[in-house]
């Protein structure tokens, strides 16, 4: 894979990008039932907010990200692979699109194991489909992309419980699989250009119109979701539980 830019995360700049919104909506309407009322919660890999303000004022929340840019005071800068906090200390932990970042994903996931309380639950979000891999996904330091049976997999192998797991974002899927199926195409045969050192990973432009189009396909999910599990979508939404007897 080309060596890319080790900047983080583009949503610290743009927070309001209509991805991040639309993901914040979405992962609220799927994880709201799971979260309870904890004490201690762990935002792994979240620096830059958009997608956990709905969290904030459940409990004591600490963010922990390998990127200080988005970071406040009595947050953590620390990577996922060695999480520096003592086992069964959390109620929730949260990684939204974090895992797919980190190469031994054993790792990362039984890290966050080991620091959930017996009972506690994971929220996590996750890209979808290998076929979908782009040059985006390299500059975005991806390891791998997901189908809804490989993420509930990786974590049923470090001993976690799937509570629910279900594809997001199904209703802009058929301009999502266009436009990356256009973009591979387009980039079949040629390495991914490097980015320059310290140079976030540009997010796709898209005009008024579209955007509006992307939000009212995005309001399908926001109706569907509070019901149902959806077959198909770019991301892959689970919540899961470590058993009390772990």
């Amino acid at each position: 894979m080309t060596p890319v830019s080790e900047a983080g995360s583009p949503s610290i700049e743009a927070p309001d990008y209509w991805w991040y919104r639309v993901r914040s909506a979405l992962l609220q309407t799927v994880m709201e039932p799971y979260v309870g009322t904890p004490q201690r919660i762990l935002d792994v890999g979240s620096a830059d907010g958009p997608s956990v303000g709905w969290l904030r004022g459940r409990g004591h929340r600490v963010a922990m990200d390998i990127d200080p840019r988005g970071l406040e005071a009595g947050d953590v800068c620390g990577s996922a692979l060695r999480l520096p906090f003592a086992t069964d200390t959390f109620d929730i932990v949260a990684a939204f699109d974090v895992i797919e970042h980190c190469a031994p994903e054993r790792t990362a996931l039984a890290e966050i194991h080991r620091v959930l309380a017996p009972g506690g639950r994971f929220l996590m979000s996750v890209p979808a489909y290998q076929w979908a891999w782009t040059w985006f996904d390299d500059h975005n330091h991806h390891h791998r992309r997901y189908t809804r049976r490989r993420a509930t997999a990786a974590l049923e192998d470090v001993g976690f419980e799937t509570l629910r797991a279900t594809y997001a974002f199904a209703g802009t899927f058929p301009l999502f699989a266009a436009d990356r199926l256009r973009t591979k195409l387009k980039e079949r045969g040629r390495p991914a250009p490097a980015l320059g050192p310290g140079d976030v990973p540009a997010l796709p432009e898209i005009g008024g119109a579209v955007e509006r189009l992307l939000l009212w396909g995005s309001g399908l999910d926001t109706r569907l979701l509070g019901r149902r599990d959806l077959p198909l979508g770019s991301s892959v939404f689970v919540a899961a539980l470590k058993p009390e007897a772990s």
